[in-house]
């Protein structure tokens, strides 16, 4: 008997090591990397350094957010990249009055204002990530064919509307929000942060959050359980389309100017935050804290990288290995799960 309950306490112990390394792994491993550059650069840690990586970050971790909602009901939205340089686009436009002022610089009592112009892109966000939603639910199409199409779709609306080139140009009130700083810190990170602590408060403390988690779970039993399923579904892709409106707008309000090519890549950088961060690709698992985790490790690694001269190639090849370990250890894991 007294050998049996040793048994038991050895497996307990052995069970609780592995899920503390499941849980907390990107922490740890976001440590040794910050650790590992202290050491091999001392640029790393200055106050500059660490602050440009936070602004670096703030853009494509808004989309992380929204992002998180997504892949937490087994979805995927390849579109944000597209969507954010053809709200940008709307944005830009709304701010200088017009497209006919795309070229002026610093045009005063031109445009709308800034307020406006953040409207634009936010309404222009909901509305793009609504159609999606409606595709995924009414139509059943499945979620990577309908943002791949958005992919394409929007990049195309954006050539369109901007007709292939920039608009530049705007007034210091509209710049603030991307160029400006409260005290020490970047305005895009303390926005950054902001929705950080209203998306982890809305998955983690409210009956939405729940309904999420539950959906993505397991969709059956969550229809059974008298969920709107199909409404939950839609609404994920209307909050990824509001925070590429915010983030279109914070963009240009940083570069001081809105482009069809923005957002060109953020697909892979978003998405690698999220799953890096720990949200299970097949649904259900994750968090708000994980991804942004994963988003300062990607932004870490890249700053890192940079200030040792490792090739722009070497640096796709390194966050490609590091998704497809996480994917793999996040299967491993929900393996192991199901054993014990």
């Amino acid at each position: 008997m007294t050998e049996a309950r040793v048994a038991e306490s050895d497996e307990a112990k052995a069970f609780d090591l592995f899920d503390f390394l499941a849980r907390f792994a990107p922490t740890l491993f976001l440590i040794a990397l910050m650790a590992f550059f202290a050491a091999a650069e001392p640029r790393f840690l200055s106050s500059i350094n660490l602050f440009n990586v936070m602004r670096q970050v703030s853009i494509t971790g808004l989309l992380a957010l929204s992002m998180t909602f997504v892949i937490l009901t087994s979805g995927i939205d390849l579109s944000v990249g597209s969507l954010v340089a053809f709200s940008g686009l709307v944005a830009a436009a709304v701010a200088k009055g017009g497209l006919a002022n795309r070229f002026t610089v610093g045009a005063v009592g031109t445009g709308y204002g800034w307020a406006l112009a953040a409207l634009a892109a936010i309404v222009v966000g909901v509305l793009c990530g609504y159609v999606q939603g409606l595709t995924v639910t009414r139509l059943k199409v499945p979620p990577f064919v309908v943002t791949l199409g958005g992919m394409s779709a929007f990049r195309g609306a954006a050539l369109l509307f901007g007709g292939g080139g920039p608009i530049s140009g705007f007034e210091p009130s509209f710049t603030w929000w991307g160029q400006g700083k409260i005290g020490p810190v970047p305005v895009p990170v303390i926005i950054f942060l902001a929705f950080a602590v209203l998306a982890h408060i809305t998955l983690r403390y409210t009956r939405y959050g729940r309904q999420v988690y539950a959906v993505g779970g397991n969709p059956e039993a969550a229809r059974l359980s008298g969920l709107n399923v199909n409404r939950i579904l839609a609404s994920v892709y209307v909050i990824s389309g509001f925070f590429c409106g915010l983030s279109a707008f914070v963009l240009a309000a940083r570069l001081n100017s809105a482009e069809a090519v923005a957002g060109t890549g953020y697909e892979l950088t978003v998405i690698a935050s999220v799953v890096i961060g720990g949200t299970s690709l097949f649904g259900g698992s994750g968090t708000i804290l994980g991804t942004v985790v994963g988003t300062l490790l990607i932004g870490v690694l890249l700053n890192g990288l940079i200030l040792m001269d490792v090739s722009s190639y070497i640096q796709q090849i390194i966050i490609g290995v590091i998704i497809a370990l996480a994917v793999a250890f996040d299967t491993f894991a929900k393996s192991r799960r199901r054993k014990v």
